[in-house]
């Protein structure tokens, strides 16, 4: 019997961290067999994204968030949120119907959601199109809010916040290793209802399923605890280094000129440095780093994304300029991470720790120095460390600051020559094989895929 061949729509926000995974997502449901995906992100979005990948059996279409000319900074982060679901859930439901009438791909038979859209899975159900909800976050933190909002959300008004959530088989998260949204201090609790409410359809549907961008060794304990609630199937890491063009940039990117200047250092030699596309550091921040990697003595391609402001990118410049010798370092506004990680002159990662950048590390096989912000970054930074024993936490001052001597302790550990260094690169390389091993042609992520498309006929 021959399987069917699908139309899947995949939604998702335009975020660097969204689009990557749910796109490579859409590569190997291609991949796996003739089916259709038309990929949908915000319209805004959709006009930011420097250069749409090119593949068979990829299409791109939009929705509206409510705010097509884009967010502004001042907008009140709970009518952002309620748009997001009024105006999103009326888009998403023409589009699905101006599909069904085309005689391009077919009507849409599956739907994929991702975080921050909860309300996508109610909409296919109104067409009687079956879902699935992708994690591009850790399990980890997956679980984590979920117990919380089980255990605490809803009666927050008579009990106080937790002084630790629990995950059996897990050391204990302390709140400042929670993801950060779910503090009563966090300035993004607006996003918590919406939260709450991916877990609420999740249980409702017995036929909804969680796709998770981790491999079943990497996160056992999470996926265990999950899976006594809902059905999940791990299906990653989702990238390949092999399909670095399968991506999509929100910024410019340099030339190629970074790639060569890293064929010129020796082996596992180079400190990268990126802090994704969310966090933006202080000037006072980007000074303390650049002064403990100044010391370190070791060489540095860091990347800086372009402000907007022409006078702080020229007083960053000079600083750069007057503190790093040119033979040291080398400073890009963007890069392909998944090439460099990749490149056999990296030897370390000073990172942000948002999931997309810990697990390409973990698959290249980089150790890595956590400099965690916000959203799941603590939580991702305490497994770096405990768990997998791929690398180290930095850790802030009374004033939030990660200071120059920490970041210099941090790179004599994970690139030294000491015990615990070379215990961190040993884990590193362990846990490259395992993730490679996962997505390979009979790999378990990839069986786990595989079977998934087959259950749905």
């Amino acid at each position: 019997m021959e399987s069917k061949i699908h139309h899947f729509l995949i939604i998702s926000c335009a975020g660097q961290g969204h689009l990557n995974p749910s796109l490579q997502l859409a590569k190997r449901l291609i991949d796996l067999g003739g089916s259709h995906v038309t990929f949908v992100t915000d319209s805004h979005g959709l006009t930011q994204i420097k250069s749409l990948p090119s593949l068979k059996g990829l299409s791109f279409a939009s929705f509206s968030d409510g705010f097509d000319g884009g967010v502004k900074p001042m907008d009140d982060q709970n009518h952002i949120m309620f748009e997001l679901k009024r105006a999103g859930s009326q888009s998403l439901a023409a589009l699905i119907e101006k599909i069904s009438k085309s005689d391009d791909h077919g009507p849409i038979t599956f739907l994929i959601y991702t975080i921050l859209l909860p309300w996508a899975a109610e909409v296919a159900s109104d067409f009687g199109i079956a879902s699935a909800f992708l994690c591009i976050q850790s399990t980890t933190s997956f679980a984590v809010c979920y117990h919380y909002f089980k255990d605490y959300y809803k009666n927050q008004s008579t009990l106080p916040f937790p002084s630790c959530i629990t995950i059996d088989g897990m050391p204990p998260f302390a709140p400042e290793e929670l993801p950060s949204y779910l503090l009563p201090t966090s300035p993004h609790v607006a996003i918590l209802p919406t939260f709450q409410e991916h877990y609420q359809i999740l249980e409702q549907d017995p036929n909804s399923c969680v796709l998770l961008n981790t491999f079943d060794g990497l996160e056992e304990a999470a996926i265990r605890d999950m899976r006594g609630h809902m059905n999940l199937i791990t299906v990653g890491p989702l990238f390949r280094f092999n399909d670095a063009e399968v991506r999509c940039d929100l910024f410019d990117r340099s030339g190629d000129d970074y790639l060569q200047w890293l064929d010129s250092k020796a082996d596992s030699s180079v400190v990268y440095v990126s802090f994704g596309s969310m966090v933006v550091l202080k000037s006072g921040q980007i000074e303390e780093i650049l002064h403990g990697l100044v010391d370190s003595g070791l060489p540095v391609l860091w990347v800086i994304r372009k402000s907007g402001n022409e006078g702080d990118e020229e007083t960053l410049q000079n600083l750069i300029n007057s503190t790093l010798k040119k033979e040291q370092g080398l400073i890009v506004p963007w890069c392909s991470q998944v090439e460099v990680l990749s490149h056999k002159s990296i030897g370390c990662f000073v990172t942000h720790c948002g999931w997309n950048s810990t697990i390409e590390s973990l698959a290249a096989g980089v150790p890595i120095i956590g400099c965690p912000h916000f959203s799941d970054q603590n939580t991702n930074a305490k497994l770096v460390e405990e768990l997998w024993g791929t690398g180290v936490q930095a850790r802030v001052n009374a004033e939030g600051v990660f200071e120059h001597d920490e970041i210099k302790r941090c790179l004599e550990i994970v690139i030294g020559d000491g015990e615990r260094g070379e215990e961190i690169r040993r884990n590193a390389q362990k846990w490259k094989g395992l993730a490679m091993e996962a997505v390979k042609e009979g790999g378990a992520s990839n069986d786990h895929l595989r079977n998934f498309v087959r259950r749905l006929g």
